[in-house]
């Protein structure tokens, strides 16, 4: 009997190079103790570990305790990049975060468009949905691809969902 695939929206951070430990900006706050830029190492990053994991909360981080890349790290590590990390080569650090970005937004229409199914969708509809789960779901994608999603396939999904609006509250 063959396992069965990990779930693409599962984040498994030992297979990813801490890319929200930097390519994430936060603020100092209530969920965070101290300013962070975007692109810019945590200083709490311990190669590709968090040095005060098991402390999070205590630390002032609930920000990170409650953050999900819902896989999108562990995927572009892994699928974009096979394995290789900006620690390793820092040439890749611009890259890695611009991939990362994408595949967040990538992962975020297969959240909503795995919800959609409870909705009360025409047949067209839940074929439109189908198709474009699919077509997320099975994509392999590189760097440039998630750099132009959001103004590819991310808008026709994005309008798809705005079209809906209208029929799924009648």
């Amino acid at each position: 009997m063959t396992a069965a695939p990990q779930d693409l929206l599962t984040s498994d951070c030992s297979k990813c190079s801490a890319l929200c430990c930097m390519a994430l900006s936060f603020d100092k706050g209530p969920d965070f103790a101290f300013d962070k830029n975007a692109d810019e190492p945590c200083r709490h990053l311990n190669g590709h570990l968090c040095s005060i994991h098991d402390r999070l909360k205590e630390k002032g981080f609930r920000g990170c305790v409650a953050y999900d890349c819902l896989g999108a790290g562990n995927r572009v590590v892994q699928e974009v990049f096979g394995g290789r990390s900006w620690q390793d080569d820092p040439r890749l650090a611009r890259p890695m975060m611009e991939a990362f970005a994408g595949m967040r937004e990538v992962h975020k229409r297969i959240d909503l468009l795995r919800a959609a199914e409870t909705l009360p969708l025409s047949r067209q509809n839940e074929q439109f949905r189908r198709d474009f789960l699919a077509r997320l779901e099975q994509y392999r994608w590189s760097g440039e691809e998630l750099n132009a999603f959001e103004f590819g396939l991310g808008l026709e999904i994005d309008l798809f969902f705005h079209g809906l609006r209208d029929s799924v509250r009648r």
